[in-house]
């Protein structure tokens, strides 16, 4: 097992980039827009649906050769609840406030069409330790772009950044909190969803244009290389 192998690198640049739940599949946009008011919420979600994923992708690979294929998917969903609601339970256990900022979103991971599609398309078919890698680097790309998407939508709607991140995930976040513009009287559209809506555009382009930039890059540098050939045969 090496995760420097072009493989797993291979599973790490979709997850987090080239395969981007959000920014690329646009899948889970229900949590995303209702929950990423604040950078905060988004990371608690994106946290929570990263556990469920990498357990899921994990336990799918376990059983896979026991599993008949024609109830797969029946079993997968059955698992991907007990997951979540294992999740569920602990967040209320021991994250109650943010258990109850995120509330019914929680239970909602089961039908969060991400989870069950890797788990198919992916864990069913792999082994145990790639599938966890494509679990967690999905995960963490998901919960980037909720981060992202809630950071930008909180400083916009209220100048603060992880605001009451240390009620709703613990102390220990305490450092997280920031006021980025004082005395702001704050921008009320970002707080709603068509402000999540407006957001999520303005990141998707910037990925496809970043995207653009660097395939320009790739084919300007394949172009250069191909011509030093030519002159070197010539």
């Amino acid at each position: 097992m090496n995760f420097l192998s072009a493989s797993y690198r291979k599973i790490a640049s979709d997850g987090l980039w080239h395969n981007n739940v959000i920014l690329t599949q646009n899948l889970a946009l229900c949590p995303l827009l209702a929950v990423t008011g604040t950078a905060t919420n988004g990371l608690g979600m994106g946290l929570a649906t990263t556990a469920v994923m990498v357990a899921s992708n994990g336990a799918v690979s376990a059983s896979r050769h026991l599993i008949p294929a024609e109830i797969r998917i029946p079993i997968f969903v059955l698992l991907i609840a007990a997951l979540v609601t294992l999740v569920d339970i602990s967040l209320n256990a021991w994250m109650h406030e943010l258990h109850k900022v995120l509330g019914l979103f929680i239970p909602l991971i089961v039908t969060n069409c991400v989870i069950l599609g890797r788990a198919e398309a992916f864990a069913s078919k792999q082994a145990l330790m790639p599938s966890m890698w494509d679990g967690l680097m999905m995960g963490i790309g998901f919960t980037l772009a909720m981060v992202v998407l809630g950071a930008l939508r909180e400083v916009s709607g209220a100048g603060t950044l992880f605001a009451n991140a240390s009620v709703l995930l613990g102390e220990g976040f305490r450092f997280m909190e920031f006021t980025v513009i004082p005395e702001y009287k704050g921008f009320l559209l970002m707080a709603l969803p068509p402000g999540g809506f407006i957001m999520l555009g303005f990141l998707v382009a910037a990925k496809r244009l970043l995207d653009k930039k660097a395939e320009a890059k790739k084919d300007s540098g394949v172009e250069n290389l191909t011509i030093a050939e030519q002159q070197a045969t010539s």
